[in-house]
């Protein structure tokens, strides 16, 4: 009954991870919440009763297994969610080995809900709250700089700019700009039409 649970919760959670292509899946999620299952149920064994020193290492261990599925992209830092979701998953398996069933369900459908209907509202809030940061080359021209950053003030961003470098014959800004993707869009089709810009990324 229980190991059924486990197999249960743990591929539910699994199942979204996997239909999202996310680093830790199907199988890694039932084997966690199998994992602390089993290291609660014999801590348990062994002590005849609740033992938390094996309850804090396996949320110790998890931590370090969480962290592994974290990792840095260009700008943004991936993997967030998929490691809270390892965490929340071994909790799933040690509240089945204590028998905590409504707690354990209702647990579980939190979970499932935020990582399925949440992820619609976090990208609208993306859609109107984007932060990027543009590094943009162009053939030295005096005052050019401040020229993108009048076409930021035209496209409703808002922008820090951090570097500036002169190489050679080009001059390369880098800048902090915050706003909605719409208007980021819209910034990106006119560096691409501007004469003097060479190569942009952001």
């Amino acid at each position: 009954m229980q190991l059924a649970l486990v197999i249960l919760v743990g591929g539910l959670i699994g199942l979204e991870r996997e239909f999202r292509s996310k680093s830790a899946g199907f199988r890694t999620m039932i084997l966690i919440c199998l994992g602390s299952y089993l290291f609660t149920m014999i801590s348990m064994t062994l002590s005849r009763s609740s033992d938390d020193r094996i309850a804090s290492n396996i949320v110790t261990g998890i931590g370090f297994l969480g962290a592994g599925v974290i990792f840095r992209s260009q700008n943004r830092i991936n993997g967030i969610t998929t490691a809270a979701t390892i965490w929340v998953s071994a909790a799933l398996g040690m509240g089945i080995a204590d028998r905590s069933y409504t707690l354990v369900g209702f647990a579980t459908g939190v979970v499932l809900i935020i990582l399925w209907l949440m992820t619609r509202l976090e990208r609208l809030i993306d859609r109107v709250s984007q932060n990027h940061t543009y590094r943009i080359v162009s053939v030295y021209r005096e005052d050019l700089l401040r020229e993108y950053e009048r076409m930021f003030d035209e496209c409703g961003l808002t922008y820090k700019r951090i570097k500036r470098t002169k190489s050679g014959d080009h001059i390369i800004g880098i800048w902090h700009v915050h706003g909605t993707e719409k208007n980021h869009n819209r910034y990106t089709r006119m560096l691409i039409q501007h004469p003097a810009v060479k190569e942009f990324e952001f």
